[in-house]
């Protein structure tokens, strides 16, 4: 005991101020506190309450002799006393268990003022089968509400026990026994203690001379007794720790029970006046018999030290409540004793530099996690003062987590202990606090003291898929500046982070192949970001081996088999060509060789409008002027023999020009090969039963206008219809016989030609300002073939090229007038028909306005029989039968559908002369215009125009 050091962790409350009120007057029989007051009972039988600052708060009389034993109870605000009543017989003891409800009062005798608690229930101690003994100790248990379960000891050894509701008297007695000792002083009860683990109930009992367990069970009858040692201890030297320990003191040690037997002992010498248990705290007052003095002790059993030592007067009760340790001495004095806070314990162990004993103090309190760091940061500064290096960084790393790591770095960078630092870094990444800088840290630690196994260690460490006690990137950069490309790849590998792994194989090392079979392994979707990233170098390098990978995500060649039907909706989930364009950016050569190799293999691709206009752009453009593939070993042949010819300077000039010859030859070959491609693609790519083509035909126009390609410009203007700007381009180009077999082609009207092509053709020739009088001839043919022109027009035209003779258009003028003047005949032949007969349908309408009809009629027109009447005579010399025509007196049988065939027709001509659309479409597209006005003149359609209203003048 005198090894421990002593501290003064606690400190007296109401120092000058604690004693017991005036208002108890009685000498102290027992104690009790809970719900935040102190019960004391007196030998006069009253109960007092004194509230936190031990002031009287009220008092009763609670027996009419005295009150031996009371219990105040936790869950309810119950008080259970014992004490001396009035002796009802002398049959009957005395001694009885009164239950009061300290929430219900009322008040006493015929003062108002003087109030009660109201007691729910009174029992008889000892009954016949019960005897009476002295009571020598008392325990309540609260199970249940209402059940309660109280244990009293007798100095004969037995133990009463009462089970149930008191104040209803349903209750249970039972009896249990000690093991009875020859002297039988030392069999009496001096301590009990209630132990519930779970659903069993078990009791402590000590005597002087033994400590036994009782195992109860519902039935009484089944009670199991156990003793566990055969020492005991005397009267207040019994109590229970937190732990459902049992607490034993004696003169030469305290003891801890267990259910299985003696546990711990504490070896503090002196005779134990009281015992007692406080926030893990063992209490002692202990009588030193050389000077007849008492002192009171607070062990802390965890740390092994004295937290606060008192030397007191003669000490009759000790109780817990509010947080304080309550003495009461047997003067009525009493010493309020309080625990200190941690931040003044801590202050007082720093001042001490008694660090390892304030870590042991906040981790054996349960102080939180911050508080117990910022101990041992101090601790570690005080190492780290002493240059104590190892053992400060020993407790900085248990700061991890709590202290800013950057007030450990900054200490031991600027100690140069690069060890110790390495070993903080490696904590820190082990519990996953680390960031991208402490990461980068340590590498640079690894890299500076050379030691690749801890390097190997940290990367390496496998801590399960997917997880890393790293910033992997942090890692990777760090490994790659130092050159230790194989850890980085490692790490990158591992991460999945396929974009360094190929950086490295390709930026640092310059392992393609490698590179190339690390993106084979890959999923189709990771593959394709990673050949966008690094397809340049790629394709610099080994360009073939990467178009193979690209065909493989594009088509995917293993799988595309498999999928059959569904074949068309998976490759809307493959990869598109046009995603990769940007990779050959200065490499268009194997651009159009994998598009061309895509496009042979995949016929309906979603993106195949995209990968046209691509390779038109390619095949067209005189701009984007490159060797084909075929053809780029020669031209490298040919460099090379150039190089080797310029060494020989005899020939030096030969063979340059040599060679610059040959490199123009096979350049405009390559050139003609491409334009063939290109008629190719725009032909296969517009099939006849689509209306458009696989292509963007504004981009292919403008590709073959700006790279004169003739040849495609013609198809495309021919797919479109576009026959003006298809003969424009053969008279760009002076292509005069080319020129007509385009006409004949595109302007014969019986297979869907546009005619008008002769006129424009006509007038080409006209403005052309060269003779030209054999292709005039051949125009003119088909000019009057299908009379496209009047021969005006003709004339007009012609007669702005000087070089035209008459002769030229002879024979066609005189064949036109001809047909003129034979034209002119029958239009005068017909006119005159026509005057005839409307001059005869004059007359005959003015004979039936001015003169009589005689009907001669004799048999009806309608059922041929004799004429009688009453009969109808119709104006165009029809007559029938009045019954023969019904209801229809006012138009004729026979010559009314005539008529209305004719009204209706009129109407119809009415109505279409308002259908401007469809008048001006039968002019448009009609050889002459005019004829088609005249008809409508002729048919009274257009008959005059009438003008709007107008106003008075």
């Amino acid at each position: 005991m005198y090894q421990w050091r002593k501290f003064e962790f606690f400190e007296e409350k109401l120092a000058g101020k604690c004693a017991i009120p005036e208002e108890v007057e009685g000498k102290i029989e027992c104690c009790s506190s809970g719900r935040g007051k102190v019960v004391i009972g007196c030998d006069d039988g009253t109960v007092s309450f004194l509230d936190r600052g031990l002031n009287f708060s009220y008092g009763f009389q609670a027996h009419s002799s005295s009150a031996l034993f009371l219990q105040q109870l936790k869950q309810r605000n119950y008080l259970v006393t014992i004490g001396e009543d009035e002796q009802i017989t002398p049959q009957q003891s005395a001694m009885c268990l009164k239950v009061f409800d300290l929430d219900r009062m009322q008040s006493e005798g015929t003062s108002s003022s003087i109030t009660s608690p109201d007691c729910i229930g009174i029992l008889r101690i000892f009954t016949n089968q019960f005897p009476e003994a002295k009571i020598t100790s008392f325990l309540v248990l609260e199970e249940a509400p209402p059940i309660l379960l109280i244990a009293i000891g007798l100095d004969n050894g037995s133990i009463y026990c009462i089970k149930g509701d008191i104040a209803r008297e349903r209750i249970t007695r039972f009896k249990l026994q000690v093991e009875i000792h020859s002297d039988k002083s030392q069999s009496s009860i001096t301590g009990l203690g209630f132990r519930v683990d779970g659903q069993a109930l078990q009791l402590f009992a000590v005597t002087p001379s033994s400590v036994s367990l009782f195992i109860l069970q519902n039935q009484p009858s089944n009670t199991r007794r156990q003793t566990l040692d055969q020492i005991g201890s005397n009267m207040n030297s019994v109590a229970m720790s937190d732990r459902l320990e049992l607490i034993i003191g004696r003169p030469e040690a305290v003891y801890f029970y267990e259910v299985d037997g003696r546990g711990p002992c504490w070896a503090f010498e002196g005779e134990k006046k009281f015992l007692g248990w406080f926030r893990g705290y063992l209490l002692c007052v202990i009588a030193d018999p050389r000077n007849s003095s008492n002192t009171f002790n607070i062990y802390d059993l965890k740390n092994r030290l004295i937290a606060h030592s008192l030397a007191v007067k003669e000490v009759s009760h000790m109780l817990c409540e509010w947080g304080n340790i309550i003495l009461i001495m047997a003067d009525k004095s009493a010493l309020c004793i309080g625990e200190k806070d941690m931040e003044s314990k801590l202050d007082m162990l720093f001042k001490k530099n008694l660090y390892t004993v304030a870590i042991n103090l906040v981790q054996s309190q349960q102080a939180d996690a911050a508080a117990t760091a910022e101990v041992l940061r101090k601790y570690g500064d005080h190492l780290y003062s002493k240059q104590d290096y190892d053992e400060a960084m020993a407790q900085y790393i248990h700061t991890i987590g709590h202290l800013e790591p950057s007030y450990v770095i900054q200490k031991f960078l600027d100690a140069q202990r690069i060890h110790n630092l390495t070993n903080y870094l490696e904590k820190l990444h082990e519990k996953g606090l680390a960031s991208k800088d402490h990461t980068t840290l340590l590498l640079n630690c690894y890299t500076k003291l050379k030691d690749v196994d801890k390097l190997n260690v940290f990367i390496k460490s496998e801590d399960g898929v997917g997880e890393h006690k790293f910033d992997v990137e942090t890692a990777i950069r760090v490994c790659r500046a130092t050159n230790y490309h194989e850890h980085a790849m490692y790490v990158a590998k591992k991460a999945g982070k396929h974009e360094w792994y190929l950086k490295i194989l390709l930026e640092d090392l310059g392992r393609y192949e490698e590179a190339l079979q690390y993106i084979s392994s890959l999923e189709p979707s990771q593959a394709g970001v990673t050949v966008k990233e690094y397809g340049k170098i790629l394709i610099e390098q080994k360009p073939v081996e990467t178009i193979e990978i690209l065909m493989r995500l594009c088509t995917e060649d293993g799988e595309s088999s498999k999928r059959g039907a569904a074949n068309g909706a998976y490759l809307t989930m493959l990869p598109s060509p046009v995603d990769f364009l940007n990779i050959f950016t200065h490499h268009l050569p194997w651009l159009m060789d994998f598009l061309e190799k895509y496009t042979d293999k995949v016929k309906d691709s979603p993106a195949q409008v995209e990968i046209h206009n691509t390779l038109l752009e390619l095949y067209l453009s005189n701009d984007l002027s490159f060797p084909s593939i075929s053809q780029a070993g020669n031209g490298e042949d040919l460099n090379l023999r150039a190089r080797s010819g310029a060494a020989a300077t005899s020939r030096s000039q030969s063979s340059g020009k040599l060679i610059a010859d040959t490199k123009d030859s096979n350049k405009e070959k390559d050139r003609f090969e491409k334009q063939e491609k290109g008629l190719r693609l725009l032909k296969s790519a517009w099939p006849s039963d689509l209306e458009f083509p696989l292509y963007d035909v504004d981009l292919a126009i403008i590709l073959c206008e700006m790279n004169a390609f003739k040849e495609g410009l013609l198809y495309l203007y021919e797919k479109l219809k576009l026959y003006k700007e298809v003969i424009a381009c053969y008279m760009q180009a002076h292509d005069h016989e080319g020129l007509i077999d385009c006409c004949k082609r595109l302007g014969d009207s019986g297979k869907g030609g546009d005619p008008t092509l002769w006129a424009d053709l006509l007038k080409y020739f006209g403005e052309l300002g060269e003779d030209c009088s054999k292709e005039v001839k051949e125009v003119l043919t088909y000019i009057e073939r299908d009379d496209i022109l009047p021969p005006i027009i003709v004339l007009q035209t012609l007669s702005r090229n000087p070089c035209l003779t008459l002769s030229v258009i002879k024979d066609y003028i005189a064949r036109k007038l001809e047909q003129e003047s034979r034209l002119i005949e029958e239009d005068r032949r017909a006119i005159e028909k026509y005057q005839e007969t409307t001059s005869a349908m004059r007359n005959e309408i003015q004979d039936l306005r001015t003169n009589a009809r005689i009907f001669q009629l004799s048999k009806c027109t309608a059922c041929t029989f004799t004429l009688d009447l009453p009969a109808v005579h119709f104006m165009c010399i029809h007559s029938f039968h009045q019954r023969c025509l019904g209801d229809n007196e006012k138009e004729c049988p026979v010559c009314a559908p005539e008529y209305k065939s004719v009204l209706e027709t009129k109407r119809s001509l009415e109505r279409n002369s308002k259908d401007q659309d469809r008048f001006f479409q039968q002019v448009k597209s009609s050889k002459d215009g005019f004829s088609v006005i005249a008809e409508y003149f002729g048919k009274g359609v257009i008959s005059k125009t009438t003008n709007g209203p107008t106003g008075a003048s």
